[in-house]
């Protein structure tokens, strides 16, 4: 039963703005698996992760549950809701150096300056970037940048990822590299994805589920 209630589950989401219908879903993610949202600009694709991480416009009105784990999310607040999320821009933070950047990220649990030292650290070798602790984040490559934000939000422990348009600003080569990267690291940690994007190519390289909005 319990592996029953594991994933991402949105059971009959309806998110409407003044009464009309935007997004209506009923579906389950399992850990490992993608689910690829897609539609053009402006159908809803970013409402929808705003709704599960907590952040979504009071405009706009949802009914129905959000689970994780088979922990209800909803009214949840967002930092209690370990969802992870990665942006098309990384969203690093220019007056810190790249390991202050990561432990941005680390939970309030872990204490003292050794254990935290140690797992920034251990997140910057588990991408190849040993040595880059102390570098300026302006430095870094769009490649570095996205794995630097990568393992940033993972040492949040999230138990969810959510990619919204995460790869549209990378080149193709660059983007076929990180993009292999985030789903490897999914799979291998057992996190649920559900990604939104306007690139079929997206979709191609995550496989799993489709569903076009719009």
């Amino acid at each position: 039963m319990a592996e029953l209630l594991r994933g991402l589950r949105l059971e009959q989401v309806v998110i409407t703005l003044g009464g009309a219908r935007l997004i209506a879903l009923d579906c389950a993610i399992a850990p490992g698996e993608v689910l690829t949202v897609m539609g053009p600009s402006g159908v809803g694709k970013s409402t929808l992760l705003a709704a599960i991480t907590g952040t979504l416009d009071p405009a706009f009105a949802m009914s129905g549950r959000i689970r994780l784990d088979g922990r209800d999310l909803t009214g949840l607040p967002t930092e209690a809701r370990r969802v992870g999320i990665l942006f098309q821009d990384e969203y690093l933070f220019p007056h810190l150096s790249v390991g202050a950047n990561l432990a941005f990220g680390l939970k309030a649990e872990v204490k003292g300056r050794a254990e935290r030292r140690a797992r920034v650290l251990a997140a910057l070798a588990e991408v190849g970037l040993e040595g880059f602790a102390r570098r300026d984040p302006a430095t870094l490559s769009g490649g570095q940048r996205a794995r630097v934000a990568l393992q940033r939000m993972l040492l949040s422990e999230p138990r969810a990822l959510l990619l919204d348009e995460a790869f549209s600003r990378l080149d193709t080569g660059l983007r076929a590299q990180v993009r292999e990267l985030v789903f490897a690291t999914a799979r291998r940690r057992a996190l649920p994805v559900l990604q939104v994007t306007h690139d079929q190519s997206d979709a191609a390289a995550a496989g799993g589920a489709v569903v076009v909005l719009g």
